[in-house]
């Protein structure tokens, strides 16, 4: 692919992008974050529990609060011991008044019992959008380019709900992802090492970085030709990323992206339609 052409596509691209960000956040994210809010923030203490029983653990709940969810426990299943504070209300609040967290007092723990999201069946929870279609062979190109940058890749449960890590000189996957969403989290890590792993890390927050790995994602997923839909859109916006971010990276973005595009052959087919 020449270099006026790669310059065509990646321009265009964070066109679109730019667009679909300043028309706010799309109704897959937004379910999805709703449904997120739902779930408990957990103390530092029933966290360390919850990952000393289950590792692999991504969304945990109650038993009758996955109902609400329209999902159940499934038979057999053994419940992930958590403290649980014992509350009553403070016999001086004022009925008239709206009840408040000052309203209440902790006088006691007991023991509860909640589940992962692995243990329950039921109605999906709203998932982020995913890259769909055929990457063929510029995910080996891919691959290789990464063995070429001496950048070690893994596989591992572990990451789990992540799709990917990038730890400099280190790049890890969540095994069971479609060929798609592989080359685009590999893409996003691979944007990671090349963009920070250098001076520029203490200098950016993590909206910056997550906007820059995952519009560069975009922009390589789109030239060739994967249905990309609004999974950077959404994934920007869960980072509170946004079109500003974005185009004060353009020119980062725009070199990366054309140097991935650049190396992983002349023969991509270029975006649909």
């Amino acid at each position: 692919m020449k270099n006026e052409k790669i310059k065509e596509i990646t321009s265009k691209a964070i066109e679109q992008l730019v667009a679909a960000l300043n028309e706010g956040r799309s109704e897959t994210l937004t379910a999805y974050l709703s449904a997120m809010a739902q779930f408990h923030r957990y103390s530092f203490r029933n966290v360390m529990l919850i990952a000393m029983q289950k590792p692999t653990a991504t969304h945990v709940a109650g038993f009758h609060a996955w109902h609400k969810f329209g999902r159940f426990v499934k038979k057999g299943e053994k419940g992930i011991l958590i403290i649980a504070p014992i509350v009553r209300r403070k016999e001086t609040r004022d009925p008239q008044e709206p009840e408040t967290a000052d309203d209440c007092s902790v006088v006691a723990f007991r023991g509860a019992y909640v589940f992962d999201i692995s243990q329950t069946d039921g109605q999906p929870l709203p998932e982020i959008a995913s890259v769909q279609g055929d990457p063929s062979t510029s995910l080996e190109r891919l691959k290789a380019l990464i063995a070429d940058q001496s950048i070690t890749l893994e596989y591992a449960e572990d990451i789990a709900p992540a799709r990917g890590t990038s730890a400099g000189g280190k790049i890890t996957l969540l095994p069971g992802q479609t060929t798609a969403e592989e080359f685009a989290t590999l893409v996003h890590e691979l944007a990671h090492e090349m963009l920070h792993r250098d001076e520029r890390r203490n200098s950016t927050s993590k909206s910056v970085r997550e906007t820059e790995a995952e519009a560069v994602s975009f922009v390589v997923c789109n030239a060739i030709g994967l249905e990309t839909g609004t999974a950077a859109q959404d994934y920007i916006q869960l980072y509170e990323g946004d079109a500003k971010l974005l185009t004060e990276s353009l020119d980062r973005i725009q070199q990366t992206a054309s140097r991935i595009l650049s190396a992983i052959g002349p023969d991509q087919p270029g975006p649909p339609g």
